[in-house]
């Protein structure tokens, strides 16, 4: 015996909307939640623990800047202020730490390599690390290197001297 009961259809599209918006609301799923994107390094093994250390000591907030999303998704990676201030864990040595010229400043026993880049703020990586730590600013930081103090204490406590 067949029922003659009967479902009604929806439209496809009503169906689709509804996927969107169910998704919208999952936790950590927003349409506007992309993530700023940022290349993932591929340090070593030992490299990449010190970096996922890291990862945990990070500050919430960095130069008044709330920390938000990376994309992809990495414990060797984390950004503040959509951006205006990204962290790399496990860069390579960059080139320039063998140029005697190079410029380079201390923040709380930290030392990092200053390279001014064209357009943009300055980039700034450790030295004498066992992992190397990249921390790139906006233009807004040209003049300011105030952040590196908020990242003196977690890379003193995670990654450890190479001297």
């Amino acid at each position: 015996m067949k029922s003659t009961h009967r479902f009604p259809r929806l439209p496809a599209a009503v169906g689709a909307v509804a996927a969107v918006l169910l998704l919208a609301t999952a936790p950590g799923c927003a349409l506007t939640d992309t993530g700023t994107p940022v290349p993932v390094p591929s340090p070593a093994a030992e490299a990449a623990a010190y970096c996922r250390a890291l990862h945990r000591e990070l500050p919430e907030t960095v130069a008044g800047l709330a920390r938000s999303a990376t994309e992809p998704r990495s414990e060797l990676t984390a950004a503040w202020g959509d951006g205006a201030i990204v962290l790399r864990c496990g860069v390579p040595r960059p080139d320039r730490m063998s140029d005697p010229q190079a410029h380079a400043i201390e923040a709380d026993d930290v030392n990092w390599l200053l390279e001014q880049r064209e357009g943009t703020g300055p980039r700034f990586t450790t030295t004498y690390r066992e992992a190397y730590v990249e921390l790139s600013l906006d233009k807004r930081f040209a003049h300011d290197t105030g952040p590196l103090v908020d990242f003196a204490g977690p890379v003193s406590r995670t990654v450890p001297p190479s001297l």
